[in-house]
């Protein structure tokens, strides 16, 4: 039997897409307006819309108002590695963590929005710090800017008795150089051991609107334990980063 042919929606998608990946719409150019792609393609607005939308779902193009719709301009994806740990161990010329490294960027391009708030561990971070379920943390929430743009979140928790009255649960001494491996050193505790476990979901309302997420775009999720000798000293439960701006590599020596 003969095979109908596909949704009007779906041929349109597919032009579109192929003019997008093509470079004839490069990064930041407009498409066509409705008017013109119904007269192009001799159908309604509905159809159309319904194009624009599965591209916009599979972020490509991103949708102004008042501005039609946009070929999204995404970020070069910087690589991530896992010795970037180490690096931010040894001594510093200049202030840096791991994600100044990773972003390649001067101190006073850095910036980080931070909340922090005395909490009870539930039963998924109770076994994450294998420690009993209630035990008292510190939770700290930070959004990381890069020149000015929000690029990754990372919600992390601390055991209080470590850090409860200790500089390093002042909010007000954020950034601090090297991040969280130099505040567990400075507490006495270094980290001899992280662990990092990844997935990659869809983003919260709240982590689009925070890192300027559009449909479609799936975030890399990590959770990460740090620990000093036997003992669990940190969970990042997660780090939260686009997945459109990062590769991560992974090295073992064998």
């Amino acid at each position: 039997m003969p095979v109908p042919d596909r949704p009007a929606y779906l041929r349109i998608a597919d032009t579109l897409r192929g003019q997008i990946r093509e470079g004839n719409y490069p990064p930041g150019a407009r498409l066509p307006t409705m008017a013109e792609l119904c007269a192009v393609h001799g159908v309604s607005e509905i159809v159309v819309r319904q194009a624009i939308a599965l591209l916009r779902g599979e972020g490509l193009v991103e949708t102004r108002r008042g501005g039609g719709t946009i070929v999204r301009v995404v970020p070069p994806a910087r690589r991530v590695a896992m010795d970037r740990y180490r690096a931010v161990t040894r001594p510093l010329a200049v202030p840096a963590t791991t994600f100044t490294h990773d972003q390649r960027i001067r101190w006073d391009e850095y910036r980080l929005d931070r909340e922090y708030a005395r909490t009870r561990a539930d039963a998924e971070l109770a076994a994450l710090f294998e420690l009993p379920d209630g035990t008292e943390l510190l939770r700290r929430r930070f959004v990381f800017y890069s020149r000015g743009e929000p690029q990754q979140i990372s919600v992390n928790y601390l055991p209080w008795d470590v850090v409860g009255d200790t500089p390093v649960a002042d909010p007000d001494r954020e950034p601090w150089p090297g991040g969280t491996l130099a505040q567990l050193s400075f507490l006495g505790h270094p980290p001899t051991r992280v662990e990092e476990a990844v997935r990659a979901r869809m983003p919260t309302p709240e982590e689009s609107e925070s890192l300027g997420v559009t449909g479609g775009v799936p975030v890399i999720a990590i959770t990460r334990r740090m620990l000093s000798g036997p003992r669990v000293m940190e969970v990042c439960r997660d780090i939260v980063i686009p997945a459109d701006r990062v590769v991560l590599d992974y090295a073992i020596d064998l």
